[in-house]
């Protein structure tokens, strides 16, 4: 990745005489410094500085650097430096669209379409359909945004024969809306593989990362009763989302989040 800009000068004194330990005062500083002053992706002045700063040996300003760190606040380049980091959305696992999700958490969702067109079924994508090879599909690609930076990577399929007209409109905001608005699809259930990726060149360059960047991949099958509407292929920026799983014992109450998509 890029080389970051070191940030502004840190604001704060502690308090010897409080009875609030100096390391957990440090910590509260520069907190609010990377929560308030700064940018995300700002580096923090070196660790003898800071110290120094604070009058404090190292290893007390290391204890408050290292729980920053572990709250995600902060986050370490070995050999480069300590960043504040960037607020990771929670990756929830529910059939929920993405411009819904970023709205609910006050960002403003936007897209780049990158393909929105029809193709025949290749034999790797017919088999994840479970349709005959060559038969027509609806290929939906886009560069998800969140106030204006790069999120995820997108590629949608759908049989043609669903969604008869669906190119003779433009691109759609929101896919799974459209679907229902439109054909009436309200999508029941799906299924989902995560696994981790690495960047390619192409998608190092859309999402704004180095070649061989850790990416989180998740392939989608979303049904309608017993048929498959949509099969896609995602891949999220690791440093922007966080993966959020609810868990329950089975049969003990009922699942706690029940949104479709």
């Amino acid at each position: 990745m890029k080389p970051y800009a070191p940030q502004p000068v840190v604001m704060g004194t502690i308090d010897p005489t409080s009875k609030v330990s100096k390391y957990r005062q440090i910590r509260e500083i520069l907190r609010n410094h990377a929560r308030n002053i700064c940018q995300p992706g700002y580096r923090l002045p070196p660790e003898r500085e800071l110290a120094e700063g604070f009058n404090v040996a190292r290893k007390t300003l290391r204890q408050a650097i290292d729980s920053l760190v572990e709250d995600q606040v902060l986050k370490r380049v070995v050999g480069v430096g300590t960043f504040v980091a960037h607020p990771k959305v929670d990756l929830q696992v529910r059939l929920n669209s993405y411009s819904e999700e970023m709205v609910r958490r006050g960002m403003v969702p936007d897209a780049h379409v990158l393909r929105f067109e029809e193709v025949p079924a290749s034999g790797s994508l017919s088999r994840h359909m479970e349709i005959d090879e060559g038969a027509p599909v609806i290929r939906f690609s886009r560069l998800l945004l969140a106030d204006g930076k790069p999120m995820s990577l997108d590629e949608n399929f759908l049989p043609s024969e669903l969604v008869p007209g669906f190119l003779n409109d433009p691109p759609p905001t929101s896919l799974y809306q459209s679907l229902h608005e439109r054909y009436n699809l309200i999508l029941e259930w799906g299924e989902d593989q995560i696994e981790s990726a690495a960047a390619t060149s192409e998608h190092a360059r859309l999402l704004h990362v180095d070649v061989g960047y850790p990416l989180l991949r998740i392939t989608r099958y979303a049904f309608v009763g017993e048929g498959l509407v949509d099969y896609s292929v995602s891949l999220y920026r690791s440093d922007r989302y966080k993966l959020f799983v609810p868990l329950e014992r089975q049969g003990s109450r009922s699942p706690r989040y029940t949104t479709m998509r």
